[in-house]
């Protein structure tokens, strides 16, 4: 079964980068949890293969039930892209789609509004830098 996440309510924000080939790590604040680190076998597709985005949700509901459907959430997250890009399907109007396989198989999406993600500029991606650096070199050996 798939987690979508409340409809994206219980996702606040985060940045996702892919400049390393095969790679995809950053942080998601999710409702209930704290800031939760990623590491991702896989890539960007479309236009944003090898960028960093950042999201940031609007809609974002603080649900005390949230914490009940994602108490099996493992922390870090580890496991493999799906598919994560800003066009996801031709026959439906372009948003933000983040999907991935954790490491023990759960199926996770997030989908946004236009508007809620972007590609990050230069000076954007320099507080993360580091950080993704970081998540890299921890989680990376993980991915087996």
């Amino acid at each position: 079964m798939a987690q979508k996440f409340g409809n994206a309510r219980w996702v606040k924000e985060g940045y996702l980068d892919n400049q390393k080939v095969g790679r995809v790590v950053g942080q998601i604040t999710f409702a209930c949890l704290e800031t939760v680190d990623f590491c991702l076998a896989g890539d960007f597709s479309g236009e944003i293969a090898g960028k960093v985005i950042g999201f940031r949700n609007p809609k974002f509901l603080d649900d005390p039930h949230a914490g009940e459907s994602l108490e099996e959430f493992v922390i870090p997250q580890v496991g493999k892209v799906s598919l994560i890009s800003f066009d996801p399907h031709p026959l439906l109007q372009p948003h933000p789609y983040i999907e991935w396989f954790s490491s023990d198989q759960q199926h996770y999406r997030i989908e946004l509004e236009p508007a809620d993600a972007w590609v990050m500029s230069d000076a954007q991606r320099g507080p993360v830098r580091e950080l993704s650096q970081r998540i890299h070199q921890e989680l990376s050996p993980l991915l087996g």
